[in-house]
């Protein structure tokens, strides 16, 4: 397992089902941990053997969660 972390930075705030949709990328098979960062971040740290960077990003994308 090859651990990577890394930030996305959020377009606006988020709404409420925006914040449940975080938790539910705990589901998906390589991503780790997922988190809000005070910094109006996204933090994920994903397993590089299972996900690429594009793969992550588009995921967060799919679960609606506004990344810049």
């Amino acid at each position: 397992m090859t651990k990577v972390q890394t930030t996305f930075p959020l377009s606006r705030p988020l709404t409420d089902p925006e914040l449940k949709s975080i938790s539910r990328l705990h589901a998906v098979y390589g991503i780790l941990i997922a988190r809000v960062l005070p910094s109006d971040q996204l933090f994920i740290e994903y397993d590089a053997s299972r996900l690429s960077s594009a793969e992550v990003r588009g995921t967060v994308e799919q679960h609606g969660i506004p990344v810049a």
